[in-house]
């Protein structure tokens, strides 16, 4: 392998940002750091072929992590017809029935990506409607935010579901006035259809490895995926890493999660540990568990100290409160039990509540288990109370920062601002205050609810708005004090993301450390901050080998 020297660039090595730096590569490892010279010197053997990488002016740092993902679901998208960039539920019909013309086959069809507030907030989108445009296949199609299904009626049908069928205790199904099933299934009710989805072993594999490739094209090397071999194995992503990684072809490093049956109790460790053991030997990392604490805004099973505003309510067991899927005493006794067993908790956390909850289960475990290095972390984070935000720090708790939240134009902010108070909508994503209490964070994107892309959750973490070429859509910042510093973001996806999924050797770029570099087209340093997302990846390296290559570089 021939020996690299990245020149004629700036230099962010995880933590801090170097003006003229250069870096050095033999074989897997960063052999030496610091002005080209020196790098040169160090970097000279006789029997040793080195190559010079001209960065142009262009910033060398270490490559992204993304701390919270779901690469599988996300690659099922991208090979299914997405329904992301719809403006209305009229685009929505017209690129299904589109899809549906193109395709052939008599199997499920399977769309992804609409918004809820192309729809009824409190009824959902109907079967009526999608029966126009998909007449005699059964079809699935989740949400952009994964807590709500819309199926036609052929998809009732086979699901058996009808007037009689009972809600689950964890979601529901919305009917109308004569108890009747109208097309929307929410939170765990998405279940009752989504089991009946046939995606074999073929696709999940394809699926994962064009995941992959797509992680790779903005710059992400590792990541966690936050959900493996949940909600009863559907869509479970265990196979298809297997069988990559028995192909050779697994070049991301990856943590997994392990999902947390809130339906059982801590008797289920015991088949954790031996599910983590399995993969171990297989060279798979299985080191987290995934707990859902509560769900989303949009349908107010955000899990709220207070009462949400305007008589809005969750129509599951939460009622004006939100939805907690696990009680706190569940939850303090699975986390104990996690950490005791060397489990990373990972907390799916967006409401007031359920993040105060996943706090104190995490202080019961220092309590009782005494401090361990799980790196417990909490996802989402939409809203957090002021007394909890330098708790993190003081319980050694990852705040997972997902960058593309944190703006006013997205529908899990705008469906629920009515029924908040102003105090309340002011608790929305405070990352600067949790980061300046000292608490670790790491950055990821939730894909495919966001976009992967790095570089625009940055330019988010900093300005609190998304990037906009057209001034009449500008976006208002929301609550700009609570904007990150640029370094700070970039800590989070880059040495801040790879200790969240315990990666030891990545993230920096440091003598010694893992070769995983990224090539940017421009310095960020050097853009205002309205452009901080236009900055592009050209080139990616993990363990030193190059898995991207932008044309032209």
């Amino acid at each position: 392998m021939t020996d690299l020297i990245f020149a004629n660039g700036r230099l962010f090595d995880g933590l801090a940002y170097h003006h003229e730096h250069a870096v050095g590569v033999r074989g897997r490892m960063i052999h030496a750091v610091g002005p080209l010279d020196r790098v040169r010197e160090q970097m000279a053997a006789p029997d040793r072929r080195v190559e010079e990488v001209d960065v142009a002016g262009g910033l060398v740092l270490p490559a992204f992590h993304d701390a919270h993902v779901h690469p599988l679901i996300g690659g099922l998208e991208l090979r299914s017809t997405l329904l992301t960039d719809c403006e209305s539920a009229e685009e929505c019909l017209d690129a299904i029935a589109t899809a549906v013309g193109e395709q052939d086959g008599e199997g499920w069809f399977r769309a992804g990506g609409w918004s809820l507030d192309h729809f009824d907030q409190w009824t959902g989108p109907t079967a009526e409607a999608l029966d126009r445009v998909v007449t005699h296949r059964p079809a699935f199609l989740p949400s952009n935010d994964h807590h709500n299904a819309w199926v036609n009626t052929r998809a009732l049908e086979v699901a058996g579901i009808d007037r009689d069928t009972p809600d689950p205790p964890d979601g529901w199904i919305e009917r109308d006035r004569d108890g009747n099933p109208t097309g929307t299934l929410r939170e765990a009710a998405a279940l009752l259809v989504h089991r009946h989805v046939d995606t074999t072993r073929e696709e999940k594999r394809d699926a994962l490895r064009e995941a992959q490739a797509h992680l790779h094209s903005w710059g992400i090397v590792g990541w966690q995926d936050a959900l493996v071999g949940g909600y009863a194995g559907i869509d479970d992503p265990t196979q298809a890493y297997l069988d990559l990684v028995e192909a050779g072809e697994l070049s991301a490093r990856v943590r997994l999660a392990l999902w947390w049956d809130r339906h059982r109790g801590v008797e289920q460790i015991e088949d954790l540990v031996a599910e983590r053991d399995r993969l171990a030997e297989a060279g798979l990392d299985a080191g987290s568990a995934k707990l859902m604490v509560d769900g989303v805004s949009e349908i107010f099973t955000m899990a709220v100290d207070e009462p949400y505003l305007g008589g809005a309510r969750c129509p599951c067991h939460g009622g004006e409160r939100g939805l907690t899927f696990l009680e706190p005493e569940q939850l303090e006794e699975a986390v104990v039990a996690l950490d005791a067993a060397d489990f990373q908790a990972h907390f799916h956390a967006l409401g007031d509540r359920a993040v105060r909850t996943a706090l104190d289960a995490i202080g019961t475990a220092r309590r009782r288990n005494g401090w361990s290095n799980q790196r417990h972390q909490l996802a989402h984070l939409q809203l957090v109370a002021p007394p909890d935000r330098n708790r993190f720090r003081l319980l050694g708790a990852i705040a997972n920062v997902e960058g593309m939240w944190a703006r006013s134009q997205t529908p899990a902010v705008q469906m629920v601002e009515p029924y908040l108070d102003e105090e309340r909508l002011g608790w929305q994503y405070p990352f600067a205050d949790i980061v300046g209490s000292g608490a670790l964070v790491a950055g990821g994107s939730d894909w495919p609810i966001n976009p992967p892309d790095p570089m625009e959750g940055i330019h988010v973490l900093v300005n609190r708005s998304s990037r906009s070429t057209d001034e009449s859509e500008e976006e208002p910042p929301m609550r700009d004090e609570q904007g990150l510093t640029l370094t700070q973001a970039l800590q989070a996806y880059t040495s801040g993301a790879a200790h969240a999924n315990h990666q030891e050797d990545s993230g920096n770029l440091r003598v010694g450390a893992s070769a995983d570099i990224l090539i940017l087209d421009r310095d960020p340093f050097d853009l205002h901050e309205d452009e901080i997302g236009s900055a592009e990846p050209l080139a990616a390296w993990s363990r030193g080998s190059e898995v991207i290559r932008r044309d032209g570089t």
